[in-house]
Parts: C-alpha cells; sequence; structure tokens
C-alpha cells in the first residue's frame, strides 16, 4: 500500500508559538477533511530553529501522526536555512508554506486538488489582520503579479519536482526578501502555473495568541 503524502506543508517555527502553531496544525486538518483526502495523504513538517519545541496538537492534546517534527540547528535568518532543511525531507509530490503563525483557508485543499496538472498555483490570502488591504495578491494593470510586496509563500501550492530537483530547493539569500527572489525563480522555471481568485490561506491567523511570539511588525502594531 502507497503511504506516499500527496501534500507536504512545511511549517518552520521559532518555538515561541505553540498556540499560533496549534491553530496551523488545526487548519491544515480542517481543510483536508474538507476536500475529503484520503488518511495519509497529507503531511506536515514543523521545523524548530535551534530550539526543542513542543509536539502539541489542537487544545493541548498530542500532535497527530501526520505531523513530523524537527529539531534543527539555529539559522536564524527570517527561517529560511528552516525551510530548506525541511523541503529538502519533504515527501509529498506537492509543497505548501505554511508559517506557524498562519493559516490554511477551508477550501485550500480543494482549490490546489483541483489544478494538480500545474506545477505552480497562485491563490489569494487574507492579509486584513497585518496590513490596509484585504488579499494579496493584487493584481494591477501593468504590473506583474509576482512582484515584491504582493505576493507571499502562503500563496502558493508548487510542485516538489520544480522546487527541489529543478531549483534546488529554498536559497537563502536575500534575507526578508528571499520569498519574493525564490517565489519569483519557481515561476520562472515553472513549466505551468494557474492563478485563481480562491482562498487559500489566512495571514497572521495566529498573531496574538502567544505574547512571546510576536514578530516586529506585529508588536509595533499592538504599540
Amino acid at each position: 500500500m502507497d503511504t506516499t503524502p500527496l501534500f507536504s506543508v512545511i511549517t518552520p517555527s521559532r518555538g515561541t508559538r505553540p498556540r499560533a502553531l496549534a491553530l496551523a496544525v488545526d487548519s491544515v486538518a480542517r481543510a483536508a477533511a474538507r476536500a475529503g483526502l484520503a488518511s495519509g495523504a497529507v503531511e506536515m513538517l514543523v521545523g524548530y530553529d535551534g530550539v526543542r519545541g513542543p509536539r502539541t496538537g489542537p487544545d493541548g492534546a498530542p500532535a497527530p501522526p501526520w505531523v513530523r517534527f524537527f529539531d534543527l540547528p539555529r539559522g536564524g535568518d527570517f527561517g529560511n536555512p528552516a525551510r530548506q532543511a525541511l523541503l529538502r525531507a519533504a515527501r509529498g509530490a506537492f509543497l505548501l508554506l505554511v508559517d506557524d503563525d498562519n493559516a490554511l483557508a477551508p477550501g485550500a485543499f480543494e482549490v490546489y486538488s483541483a489544478g494538480l496538472d500545474h506545477e505552480m498555483q497562485v491563490g489569494r490570502i487574507d492579509v486584513s489582520r497585518a496590513f490596509a488591504k484585504p488579499f494579496l495578491p493584487e493584481a494591477l494593470p501593468g504590473r506583474e503579479l509576482i512582484r515584491p510586496g504582493n505576493i507571499d509563500p502562503l500563496c502558493l501550492c508548487l510542485s516538489r519536482e520544480l522546487v527541489a530537483v529543478r531549483c534546488g530547493g529554498w536559497r537563502p539569500e536575500g534575507g526578508y526578501e528571499s520569498d519574493y527572489l525564490n517565489i519569483l525563480r519557481y515561476a520562472r522555471r515553472a513549466r505551468s502555473i494557474r492563478t485563481t481568485e480562491a482562498l487559500v490561506g489566512i495571514y497572521d491567523a495566529g498573531a496574538g495568541l502567544d505574547e512571546q511570539g510576536l514578530n516586529r511588525r506585529q508588536a509595533a502594531a499592538r504599540g
């Protein structure tokens, strides 16, 4: 019996957001159930950056068996080394990038399952909790969809062959701008790209659940 996952969800974590991470795990479980995915079709890889983080799931219960935890050497650099390590360990044919303070939308796997003949899928995410706009990406006349400040890894479903084989994984160059630079590289090498206005993610879904886990932007927004 083939137990290879169809989807791998990649989640770097500093270990300071256990409640937000639990929300992210729960969002993956709910999206998989809504899409009717078979047991074993989804795995979630949580990589703790330089710490041994908790192995709990929603409501403090033990994490479900499809969540795999990795205690990684401290890499910092906006989670780039952790993301690269997790991509190397992923087994799924398709990859989703969900940080530990974000969440999948309930219909995410339904949306992506309809486009698995494409190497790169770009969906809409709710960014209203973080920015003075409702969604990303924004399609503007005369401007590229994939441009700085308009795209986030949470928007994407990518084939592992594209990312891990042809693009060499997740490159750390650019620091904070590495998201844009990697996404642009994937787009240039993808043989097919599907864009959709369907909602696939919620940015900052878990922001504020863990006081010690606020990033600089979240802390500044709270005053």
